[in-house]
């Protein structure tokens, strides 16, 4: 998603030895993304996500994470200790926690911005993630962060305003159909979705995140990388599956000029 938004990617993964390791490599490959630090692991087979859709667009994901749990914080240093220069690095939890916190305490230390978007919730938070830069949780991941229930515009600014004051310098709680809700040190407002027609909302969410942190890479402001964020996770909802549904930049552009409103919640 952020490659075909114009960023330089770098991914840093760890597949199985199997036809489907390979197949997902020669993905990424095509779109320009470097995965010379994608490991293979000997014992584990790739990750695999089986996707249920509802009638109305809306998923249920059953995910085996497999090789994923392989990506171990020794392989996550040396990745890193080969990577040079980065704007920002997006990290989610589909990987080992303690390689979670290793990524953050890489950006802490080299002074680069970390989006951390923590799904797959799981059991547990990663130790460190209050030293992220910015934060994308959904509903259900903002109720844990928070320690409260997300169930309104009214909660989800509370659950945002509470992230925020736990370190987090830029909170984005994200909620569907009814946009998103921002909190930073200029307080809380809301970003509402673009309207469409939802078929399959697989990879919404990998979408805002990519906009998200692209822009804000590009130096855009908090406000108008959520509205790219929202434009492109709203196209995504427009097509079937993940990485197929991932718009281009043109794309984006054209429909993000459609408008959107930022206003307080």
């Amino acid at each position: 998603a952020a490659a075909r938004l114009g960023a330089e990617v770098t991914m840093v993964g760890c597949v199985g030895r199997d036809p489907f390791g390979t197949l997902l490599c020669q993905n990424l490959q095509r779109e320009g993304v470097d995965t010379s630090h994608v490991f293979v692991d000997q014992s584990k087979p790739t990750g695999s996500a089986f996707v249920m859709v509802m009638p109305k667009g809306e998923n249920a994901i059953l995910s085996a994470l497999g090789a994923n749990l392989e990506l171990t914080p020794p392989r996550v240093e040396k990745a890193f200790s080969d990577i040079g220069e980065m704007d920002l690095i997006m990290v989610q939890m589909g990987i080992p926690l303690e390689s979670v916190d290793r990524v953050i305490q890489v950006g802490a230390d080299r002074e680069v911005p970390v989006l951390l978007d923590p799904t797959p919730l799981r059991d547990d938070l990663p130790r460190l993630w209050r030293y992220a830069t910015i934060v994308t949780p959904n509903q259900s991941e903002a109720a844990v962060m928070a320690g409260s229930p997300v169930d309104s515009l009214g909660s989800a600014l509370e659950a945002a305003q509470t992230i925020h004051s736990r370190g987090i310098k830029r909170v984005v709680v994200k909620l569907g159909a009814r946009g998103c809700v921002l909190f930073d040190d200029d307080g809380g407002r809301r970003v509402k979705a673009y309207e469409v027609q939802a078929v399959d909302t697989t990879g919404a969410g990998d979408a805002f995140a990519a906009a998200l942190g692209v822009a804000l890479a590009e130096g855009q402001s908090f406000d108008d990388a959520a509205i790219m964020a929202a434009a492109t996770a709203a196209i995504a909802c427009t097509r079937m599956g993940a990485q197929a549904s991932m718009p281009d930049r043109a794309r984006v552009e054209g429909f993000r000029a459609l408008g959107t409103e930022v206003g307080r919640v």
